[in-house]
């Protein structure tokens, strides 16, 4: 399926693209060959084929969720930059208004 060089103008402007003639044709032509590639799989039979959402068989790769001793407020901030009153203290991120 052959894109015009209007269908590329248009499809730029929906996208607020500022192209240049040599990027257009290229374009053109690049589009071009990725529709003709879709109508070649458009134009498999997968009637016998099942829908399938993946190819790999299903396995959780979690790992078992035990709990553990966590840390000492004094082993959290052992290296922290800045502490107060065993918080972190953080440059604001938000404007005071």
């Amino acid at each position: 399926m052959a894109l015009t060089r209007e269908t590329v103008e248009n499809i730029a402007e929906l996208a607020k693209l500022d192209l240049t003639d040599a990027e257009i044709e290229l374009y053109r032509e690049q589009l071009s060959a990725i529709l003709d590639y879709a109508d070649m799989l458009n134009a498999l039979d997968t009637d016998d084929i099942p829908p399938t959402a993946s190819v790999l068989p299903i396995v959780n790769a979690m790992r078992e969720d035990i709990a553990h001793e966590s840390l000492t407020p004094q082993q959290a901030l052992a290296n922290a930059p800045a502490k107060a009153a065993q918080q972190f203290v953080v440059d604001a991120v938000l404007d005071q208004q």
